[in-house]
């Protein structure tokens, strides 16, 4: 079957549409990808990318066809509009030139924010008569809103207005999160168009690689609490820092962020500004094939976002990642995402912004045993084989979209 993924964040970005693609292909898939150029999370160019080359790249056997974009710049409004928005502009324009007579059976959409990544791909839709897929990893408008500082005023009503059209245009949609049900649900779309389809861990993490890397930083002496992936606003970074300060007389426990994001500049500020050097670090963000590497060394797994309405429905996609590693969670969310945590029983959950008792799981896990931090993560570890398994996963979306192909009129 020939398949379209349209994603405006691809490889060499570090997204879990990467793993898919390629999941895709070994199972006789042709796949082709059109995509942006890469410039998250640092938000410039990767090195040999520009505004709009190269235009077309193939990378494990996968054809990558590349569209011009505003690079979103870094706490920059303005610019990160401009990324949102250039990137179903230039695919609404382009997207005839760029595929140059290329034939599928499927287009899949690949929806992290922002929600206008599936305009493109419902007018090639329209013009070639396919069915469309929609993976939501991302509620719009709701999560725009939570992660930052665009208020709701005048742009809820036409935003809710172009989600209800790209749902409405969609022949199935997958939701990351079963409780993106009910805000998918409201936009008119039956049940019989909505699947569950939740995140799981790559390969790598599963063969818990303790590799000895050379050339990467070792974690200070101590419980490593650890931190990994986007340093952003919806991060609640700020809880984790209070909860660092007021554990900042036990020098054992240890706070290690791996990653960048907007508000990585913030968090280096802050460590300096309450003299906290020696109990958070920030050691830069590396590839995601070094992650097993730190993980294997940490204590325990750090998942947060802040408290949000829009947060409470989303299981981020590292708290699988966490559990498939074997590691004892501490989950700092709301929600679904402390579900999961409690019924894993993998480790301790904490209501997003509660610095207090965040601080106090912290200090008790600190004190637990190797053998009870072992028992949560061994308890992780089954719970994501009987949830979020990949080759189960996968072996079903691919039931699904043959299904989705076969039935489409």
């Amino acid at each position: 079957m020939h398949i379209l993924v349209v994603s405006q964040y691809f490889w060499p970005e570090n997204f879990k549409i990467n793993d898919l693609t390629l999941e895709l292909k070994s199972k006789g898939y042709d796949v082709t990808v059109l995509t942006g150029q890469p410039n998250y999370p640092e938000g410039k160019f990767f090195k040999g990318y520009s505004f709009s080359k190269p235009s077309y790249e193939n990378w494990n056997g996968i054809d990558i066809i590349r569209l011009p974009i505003i690079a979103r710049g870094m706490g920059n409004t303005i610019r990160l509009i401009l990324n949102y928005l250039s990137f179903p502009f230039f695919g609404r324009i382009l997207w005839r030139k760029r595929l140059k007579g290329k034939t599928f059976d499927l287009i899949f959409v690949c929806q992290l924010s922002p929600v206008f990544v599936a305009l493109p791909a419902i007018s090639i839709k329209k013009h070639l008569k396919l069915p469309l897929a929609m993976w939501v990893l991302d509620l719009w408008p709701e999560s725009l809103f939570a992660a930052s500082n665009v208020k709701p005023f005048l742009l809820e009503k036409p935003l809710k207005a172009i989600v209800k059209h790209i749902y409405q245009s969609c022949d199935l949609i997958l939701m990351s999160s079963q409780s993106f049900w009910k805000s998918i649900s409201s936009f008119g779309i039956p049940s019989d168009r909505i699947e569950y389809f939740p995140n799981w861990a790559e390969n790598i993490f599963l063969n818990n690689n303790d590799e000895d890397y050379k050339d990467l930083p070792r974690f200070p002496d101590g419980f490593i609490i650890l931190f990994a992936g986007n340093i952003g606003e919806a991060q609640d970074i700020e809880t984790i820092i209070e909860a660092a300060e007021k554990l900042q007389g036990n020098k054992n426990i240890k706070w290690i962020f791996l990653g960048d994001g907007r508000k990585r500049a913030w968090l280096q500020n802050e460590i300096k500004i309450r003299d906290m050097s020696g109990q958070i670090f920030w050691l830069g963000r590396y590839p995601s094939n070094t992650m097993p590497y730190f993980f294997s060394h940490a204590s325990v797994m750090l998942a947060s976002l802040k408290k949000n309405a829009a947060f409470e429905l989303t299981v981020p996609a590292k708290l699988q990642t966490y559990m498939a590693s074997r590691k004892p969670v501490i989950s700092l969310l709301s929600g679904e995402g402390n579900k999961v945590v409690r019924n894993s029983k993998c480790g301790f959950d904490v209501l997003s912004g509660d610095s207090e008792l965040l601080s106090k799981v912290a200090l008790k896990m600190s004190e637990m045993s190797k053998n009870e931090l072992d028992d949560m993560a061994n308890n992780g570890y089954r719970y994501y084989l009987e949830n979020f398994d990949k080759d189960m996963l996968l072996n079903k979306l691919d039931s699904t979209l043959v299904n989705l192909v076969d039935n489409f009129n």
